[in-house]
């Protein structure tokens, strides 16, 4: 497999950076929207972590030399016109998986292996909010 060329690898990081941004944005807004403790703690446990693979990710496109997006991924709006708890985590969860499945066809073409190595603990990161959230009986 090919590897990413530097503008192909630029382009990636951002994509990844505006998801988790949007992640992030709709996790806070969940986390506050609802009286659930336990549903406000899961959705703000969940909205830490996407704010610290957007500081990776923002700390990798600089070591490029690139300039980070400041866009806020589409997927926001979608969770935030979504009527209710269960089905915003649900939609949620489903925008984990996309980025698991970018992360996994995206990491054997990065020739660094520091930033494939950081990737991977985010990919795994995204697996263990999936299966968080899933099992929190939270989700329709």
């Amino acid at each position: 497999m090919e590897s990413f060329t530097r503008q192909e690898l630029l382009d990636f990081l951002n994509l990844m950076l505006e998801a988790e941004r949007a992640g992030a944005k709709a996790l806070l807004h969940v986390s506050k929207d609802t009286d659930r403790k336990d549903a406000s703690d899961l959705a703000k446990a969940v909205h830490l972590d996407e704010a610290k693979w957007c500081a990776m990710l923002t700390k990798a496109i600089r070591a490029l030399d690139g300039a980070p997006s400041d866009k806020t991924g589409q997927f926001y709006e979608k969770v935030m016109a979504v009527p209710g708890l269960g089905g915003r985590l649900a939609l949620v969860n489903r925008g984990q998986e996309w980025v698991v499945r970018k992360l996994r066809d995206a990491i054997p073409r990065i020739a660094d292996r520091g930033l494939a190595g950081d990737l991977t603990v985010m990919l795994t990161s995204h697996e263990d909010n999936i299966a968080t959230v899933a099992r929190s009986g939270l989700i329709d």
